[in-house]
């Protein structure tokens, strides 16, 4: 986005100094304009010379530091926010990723915001692991005379919701900070809630006396995250399904689509390594089965609201409290009073209460128990250069039974089964600036991709063709049958003999009585893996956080050790020492 000209072409400047005015002017505060016009208008009252021994010298701004724990990039946009309200405010903030963070500098911090995301069953986002335990762990430093605010963002369809601000907030609190402003704990529907908390959060951080002449002569570009508000905001656009293709055999228990999308104004400049969200509709037979069990269907108005704007099928904890709440149903209230409420949904969506603790509920009441639908997100298989405008996505359709009743994920069953080509979906480009290309073309990549974790690395291979990288590429894929479910195997083929890709590694699991993953792969090339790491080689995953990405750190690990005959406390050291000189680099889900 341009920058708004403030001097007009009259101005009695010429045209590079009217350009630098514009420069300092634009991203000055309104604290810092006030001051400067004082300054200018002290200035013509002296004769032009500067005043001798000005009567109140200006103060200096608050220091601010903004600490953020970032899977999906939602934390990072909203320390971003929280930093461009502060710096407008007299604040000087600091943006700092948990991954480079120091924890030895914590008790200098003054004012500390912190905003972190929980991942998967309780846990801290990849990149914030060390440092988040380092911050747990005994040798943790004292911060006394910190005043700290955490926010922290989660997901109700999880148990443990927001368990990782909750546990940053108390021991923020237990090492001594004084907790400036209480925490907040959001779901998915968290931009309006965010921005009501950012703003109340530094009002109480700001100093008891705010002065009126404080300056912050802060001319610097955004730090990281700064730019990404408008992420948050940005409008979707629609897109047109130009190809709907099964990568799996007809023979596999898998279905995984290849779906490529066009851009009727220009495909947005995404870079391989993002990820394409999709705004999903909701199965219709779905819909109609809780307008039954509701008492409401044929309310048209309400069925076309479910299809698209409310998730229909989370369940969580909160839910069943905001339906007894809506309800009184005495039944599902005696679930939350027996403590059995938690283990009772496990597995079971909206439809299962609704059909168990029967009740006339009206419109409002569902609108009330349900959240916003958000979107998916999911990284994209192409690079611009080679596909133009259009993206590439690689979908596994999520169906399974649990408690007798058929289910089946929202948006990947909606691309499987109700997308054909033609159609039309609503999508936004979701940028990922911590999972990219190293700068220098000619840097080796190692890329350990299973399933439709291959995605971004089929971006990765068609960039680096494109641009002739001198660098050496290998690929690590894995999943269940060769025969059936090696994904994009021709692409693979054409990139390893025009020398897009150098070499790969596979794994199919059940094509042999001993399971075998890419984890197993990785131990077998231990000595070649490690010579690429040793000779500068970036490394990267993506695929499933839970078991695969923790099996493939464990695998890298054992082949340091292998490889170069050392402890498992120095092989770790090895492999912490790439993740934090950003040479190992995760996108998990």
């Amino acid at each position: 986005m341009s920058r708004q000209n403030l001097l007009p072409r009259t101005a009695p400047f010429g045209d590079g100094e009217r350009a630098s005015l514009d420069a300092v002017l634009g991203s000055a505060t309104p604290v810092q304009r006030a001051w400067l016009a004082g300054f200018l208008a002290g200035l013509d009252a002296a004769g032009g010379q500067p005043a001798a021994a000005p009567s109140a010298p200006p103060k200096a701004a608050e220091p601010l530091t903004i600490l953020y724990a970032s899977e999906s990039g939602n934390s990072e946009a909203l320390a971003g926010n929280v930093a461009k309200l502060a710096r407008k405010q007299g604040f000087k903030p600091k943006v700092v990723d948990f991954s480079d963070l120091d924890v030895a500098t914590l008790p200098k911090a003054g004012k500390l915001v912190a905003i972190a995301a929980t991942w998967g069953e309780g846990e801290p986002p990849a990149r914030a692991v060390r440092a988040y335990g380092e911050l747990m762990g005994e040798g943790a430093p004292r911060i006394d005379g910190v005043d700290f605010a955490v926010l922290a963002l989660g997901d109700t369809s999880y148990v443990e919701f927001c368990a990782i601000g909750k546990a940053l907030d108390a021991r923020l609190e237990a090492l001594g900070g004084k907790r400036a402003a209480a925490r907040a704990d959001l779901d998915l529907d968290f931009e309006k809630p965010a921005a009501d908390w950012i703003k109340n959060t530094l009002k109480a951080l700001a100093p008891a006396e705010a002065p009126d002449n404080v300056v912050a002569v802060d001319f610097a570009r955004a730090a990281p995250g700064e730019d990404d508000e408008a992420e948050l905001s940005r409008e979707p656009v629609v897109v047109e399904v130009v190809e709907h293709v099964n990568l799996n055999s007809s023979r596999s228990d898998k279905e995984t689509i290849h779906l490529a999308l066009a851009f009727e104004d220009g495909a947005p400049a995404y870079e391989p390594g993002d990820s394409l969200e999709i705004f999903p509709e909701n199965d219709p037979q779905l819909v109609d089965e809780i307008l039954s069990a509701a008492g409401l269907s044929g309310d048209e108005a309400l069925r076309k609201a479910l299809l698209a704007e409310r998730d229909i099928t989370t369940l969580s904890a909160a839910t069943i409290e905001r339906f007894v709440k809506a309800t009184g149903h005495a039944d599902a209230q005696k679930l939350i009073e027996s403590g059995e409420a938690r283990a009772w949904i496990e597995g079971r969506h909206l439809i299962d209460l609704l059909a168990t603790f029967p009740a006339p509920l009206t419109a409002e009441h569902l609108n009330t128990i349900t959240r916003p639908l958000p979107p998916r997100a999911y990284s994209i298989a192409s690079s611009r250069k080679e596909v133009g405008d259009e993206v590439h996505l690689a979908i596994v359709a999520v169906r399974y039974e649990t408690h007798g009743r058929a289910r089946s994920g929202v948006a990947s069953v909606h691309v499987a089964d109700r997308i054909r080509d033609g159609a039309k979906l609503r999508v936004r480009v979701k940028p990922n600036r911590h999972f990219r290309l190293p700068q220098d073309p000619a840097t080796d990549i190692i890329m350990v991709g299973p399933g439709t974790g291959v995605a971004p690395f089929r971006a990765f291979v068609q960039e680096r063709r494109a641009i002739e990288a001198p660098g050496r590429s290998w690929l690590f894929f894995g999943d269940r049958h060769f025969l059936h479910d090696f994904l994009y195997q021709l692409e693979w083929q054409e990139a390893l003999e025009d020398g897009s890709l150098t070499k790969i590694d596979v794994a199919f699991s059940r094509d042999q009585p001993e399971k075998i993953y890419v984890q197993n792969r990785i131990t077998h090339n231990a000595q070649e893996l490690v010579s690429w790491l040793e000779g500068g080689a970036h490394f990267y995953v993506c695929g499933d956080a839970k078991n695969m990405a923790k099996d493939v750190r464990a695998a890298v690990v054992r082949a340091y050790e292998i490889a170069k005959s050392l402890s498992p406390a120095d092989a770790e050291a090895q492999v912490a020492a790439l993740e934090r000189s950003h040479r190992y680099q995760q996108d998990v889900y």
